[in-house]
């Protein structure tokens, strides 16, 4: 597909580097249930509703709502909207939101306290992202007619029913919380940050509009 959108300088620069090729067949194979969902919400031109799914809705969840969104708009995707949800409710952990911001996301704290709520954009004209830790099915996320998307293995284990799912799809990554408090830990999230990103593109790279 044609990119027809512009993203944010350092974004732009950022996706420059990804190299679908590098992406395992294996994972390839993962990410086509997503691509077909997205292909035939698309092709009739109905809404396109994705929920990324972990344990906290801490880390992984977020990069993938946030990444999901970004090349959804720049792709030119209509009628499509990202969001992320937990079997519990912790906080989007500060590290997640720093490696957004370096990778060059404008990140904004709109309330602070136990449960922060972060604003993302990523263009100039693009209406931000919005961004907490809640459960899967808190008010702010759709209750029907919506992929679930598990990003972690914990919660698609635990959790093996989920309401109002249209369609439920596991691609689970890695998670940077084993690095926390460690030397690596800003080096690890930025790794994790960029695999989703690359593996996101590859999916919107492929719907037909």
């Amino acid at each position: 597909m044609t990119p027809c959108l512009n993203l944010f300088q350092t974004i732009e620069r950022l996706k420059e580097e990804f190299n679908i090729q590098d992406i395992p067949k294996q994972r390839k194979a993962a990410l086509q249930p997503l691509i077909d969902f997205i292909q035939a919400k698309a092709a009739n031109k109905q809404e396109i509703r994705l929920n990324f799914i972990c344990t906290h809705n801490s880390r992984r969840s977020h990069f993938a709502q946030i990444w999901a969104q970004t090349f959804a708009y720049y792709f030119g995707i209509k009628n499509i909207t990202c969001y992320s949800g937990g079997t519990e409710v912790t906080a989007l952990f500060p590290m997640v939101a720093e490696t957004l911001r370096k990778q060059g996301f404008k990140v904004h704290t709109i309330s602070e306290g136990s449960n922060p709520i972060y604003s993302f954009k990523f263009s100039d004209n693009a209406t931000p992202i919005i961004a907490f830790s809640k459960k899967i099915d808190d008010d702010f996320n759709p209750k029907s007619e919506f992929a679930a998307i598990m990003t972690c293995a914990q919660a698609d284990e635990n959790c093996p029913f989920i309401a109002g799912a249209e369609k439920r799809i596991s691609i689970s990554f890695e998670d940077p919380k084993i690095f926390d408090n460690t030397p690596q830990q800003s080096e690890k999230y930025k790794e994790r940050s960029r695999q989703i990103a690359t593996e996101l593109f590859y999916v919107f790279s492929q719907i037909s509009l």
